[in-house]
């Protein structure tokens, strides 16, 4: 069984994959629709925003 952590690093390496799928299809053809590409990117941004380590609070 995995954790709730695990899960949300499968889950983040999923969307990883599938931006970077999408960017290796979008360079080889012309760029499609604006919503199309900046949806991609808010999903890059919020990867990142995911991947960064937050402190965690001290338990008191």
């Amino acid at each position: 069984m995995h954790t709730h952590a695990q899960l949300a690093q499968l889950h983040a390496a999923d969307l990883h994959d599938q931006a970077e799928r999408h960017r290796l299809a979008a360079a080889v053809k012309p760029p499609v629709e604006l919503r199309t590409r900046l949806g991609w990117t808010l999903v890059e941004v919020g990867l990142r925003l995911a991947s960064t380590p937050r402190p965690t609070p001290a338990l008191v």
